[in-house]
This record gives structure tokens, sequence and C-alpha cells, in this order.
């Protein structure tokens, strides 16, 4: 039986991890392989030092292609960092024809609007999601085509980042000698495998803790309305424990994540400055819910994930400050892989893999700036054209 293979990889601050999966000619998928490697050159989620990823990208690849026994020449990257950015805009269109039908032109005339109402110097789209339209000030459900009436509004969510940072992205998976089919927020990614679809239809806010950053993407009514990137994360903690006990950085990451355990370190107090670091975390992920008016009022609650969700801690300190049900995510696609790549800071990768296979992206980046913006519009405007 013909397989072919699609390959995701999580170009995290810490880790860089590559997932390869082996799809069969009736679609069937299973994992290849899932493989990780230390990251270097990457501060908060962004590029500092262009060379040192390269030879990460070229590490993991060759470590992968070792593993699969095959050659990896493509691959769906994230994209993360705090130079990522979320804004909602609006856009409108007078219907066109005199008996008030929805064309596809109308609807197009609606996104292109939304589109330039955005300042976008220095950044580029990566993902756009409709929150909802409306037809002559009524909420209207599903696609807009076909019905009638004056004025037609969309409202969308843009997500955005430096577009250096990308272009940075694109330079080193050159050198590294892979070529880049879509790059893909984390959060999002991460989403396609933690999160289910009735989650996202009531309500849910997906939490992805990683080393140097926490990734939060907020979904309602199964669209996307919410995304931000915190610069907080789980090396904060390493670094709190650190100062706390006065040692070295290799001892209290140990103590962190329980592989060093001592009497000279009393648990009382672990768990103290732990939990000091995670409450300031969720004090400013519920600071942003309020300031998405959705504190408290998702009732599918809170979804943790990421390498810094591993804390037996960060359950309990999410129901209480949240004020939600929290849960760290589970999926048992996972369980296809070696016991190494199977917890919750892996969602990602699978994630990317995932979309690599079912081909759900939006563009093609390394086409440059320009192409890649007409792309993403035409792919975009495909979905409402008959």
């Amino acid at each position: 039986m013909a397989r072919s293979f699609s390959v995701g990889i999580d170009l995290g601050t810490a880790h860089t991890r590559c997932v390869v999966l082996s799809i069969s000619s009736n679609g069937e998928s299973e994992v290849l392989t899932a493989v990780s490697v230390p990251t270097r050159g990457m501060r908060h989620g962004y590029i500092v030092n262009l060379a040192e990823v390269t030879s990460t990208l070229a590490q993991v690849k060759q470590l992968a292609e070792r593993e699969a026994g095959i050659s990896i020449r493509r691959a769906v990257f994230s994209i993360g960092g705090i130079s990522l950015s979320a804004e909602v805009a609006v856009g409108g269109a007078i219907i066109a024809k005199a008996d008030g039908e929805i064309m596809p032109f109308d609807v197009k005339t609606a996104l292109s609007s939304a589109e330039e109402s955005l300042n976008t110097k220095n950044r580029d789209i990566i993902h756009r999601a409709v929150i909802g339209w409306k037809l002559d000030g009524k909420d209207i459900p599903g696609k807009p085509e076909g019905m009638n009436g004056i004025k037609l509004e969309v409202r969308i969510l843009y997500v955005t980042c430096l577009s250096q940072h990308l272009a940075d992205i694109l330079a080193a998976a050159s050198e590294a000698e892979i070529e880049v089919i879509d790059v893909v927020p984390s959060s999002i990614a991460g989403a396609t495998m933690a999160l289910s679809d009735r989650q996202k239809a009531v309500g849910v806010l997906l939490v992805n803790i990683g080393a140097e950053t926490v990734s939060l993407s907020v979904f309602e009514n199964s669209n996307l309305i919410g995304l931000s990137v915190l610069p907080i994360g789980s090396t904060d903690i390493t670094n709190d424990v650190a100062l706390g006990f006065r040692i070295p950085l290799e001892e209290a990451e140990g103590i962190k994540t329980g592989t060093v355990v001592s009497t000279s370190y009393p648990k009382r107090k672990v768990d103290e400055i732990i939990e000091a670091r995670f409450s300031d975390i969720f004090e400013l992920i519920d600071a942003y819910l309020k300031k998405i008016k959705r504190s408290g009022l998702l009732p599918a609650g809170v979804v943790l994930s990421g390498g810094g969700s591993g804390n037996t801690l960060v359950e309990g300190l999410a129901k209480e400050m949240l004020r939600l049900p929290a849960r760290v995510a589970t999926g048992e696609f996972l369980q296809q892989a070696n016991p190494t790549a199977r917890d919750a800071s892996w969602f990602v990768a699978y994630g990317l893999a995932r979309l690599a296979q079912t081909g759900n992206i939006e563009g093609r980046p390394r086409e440059g700036a320009t192409a890649r913006a007409k792309g993403f519009v035409k792919e975009f405007l495909r979905q409402f054209l008959p």
C-alpha cells in the first residue's frame, strides 16, 4: 500500500520537536517518529541567533530522518513568541444587487474592507478567523450568501507577527534545507489536538505553558475569538527556585520537575515558590479574559498544555484563580508515540503534522511577503465562493 508522510516542526524556546506521520492511501495515519532536541538561539519564542537556530533545525531533521528512515524535505512550522498579536477588525459592504441578494462579491468586499482597516506596518498576517456576520445589524449564523438585505458586516480576528520574525524562521528553515509549507500559530496548532469540537462550540480557553512564554487561545461558537502570548513561562519558576534556595539552575530545574528530592529543599517551601509564580501567570490570564469579556464565562473551562502544565499544582490553581473548570490536556492520538513523546508538551508538534496531513492551512510563507498576502486572501475567500 502506497504511503505518504507529513511533518510538523514545533520550534520552541527550550525544545524543538518534530513529528512525522505516515499516511496510507485511504487516509489513515500513524506516528512514524517523534523526536526532540534542545533549542539554541531562541528567546521568548523569537530568534536571536539565526545560525544556532539553523543548527537546531538541522539536528532535529537529521534525528527524525534517522529514526523514520525517510528524507524530510518539507514541513509545517509553528510560530510563537511575544511578537504574535491578535486584533479584531470589522468590515462591511452595501449589497450590490437590486433585490438585495448577497453574492460572493459582497462577501469579498466585506472581508477586504476589514483587512484594509488593519495597521500591518512591519507585520505579516499569519491567520484569519471569522468571528461572526451581521446583516442589517442582526447576527446571522453560517454563510451569508443567498440571504437578502441592505448591509453586510463581518468581524474577523487577525493574528499577526513581526515580519522580521517570520523572515528569520523561513531563513533558518531554508538553511537547514527544509521547505516551509506554512507557519501556524503555536496555540492554534495545539488546539487541533487538545480541544474537542464541543469544547470549541460552548467556549474554552487553551493555555500552553512554554519555557519562556504562555500562549492563550479562546474559542466560542466554534470560532477563534482571542489569542495572546504572555512573556512569562516555566523557566521563571526554575529561576525562582534557584534564587529561593541559592542553588544552580540545573538543580533548581530538577527540584521543579520532581526529579531531585532532598530534605534540604522542603516540599512546602518548594510548593510556595512554584505557587507564587503560577499565581502571577493566572492573574495575567484572567486580566486578558476580562479584556475580552470572558472572565469566568467559558463553560468548557481551561485546558492546560505545554511543558509547564505537568506540575501537580497547576490544575487546582487554574480552577481557583480563573473560576473555571480546569484540566491538563490528554489525547488518545499520543498513545501511538513512544513513551517519551506522550505528555502535553507535544500537542503543538502533533497538531502541525496533522495540519500538514489534512492540508487545512492558509498559505505558503516561502513565496515572499507580497505573494504570501495574496495567497492568504485567495485561500481565505475560496471557502465563501460557490
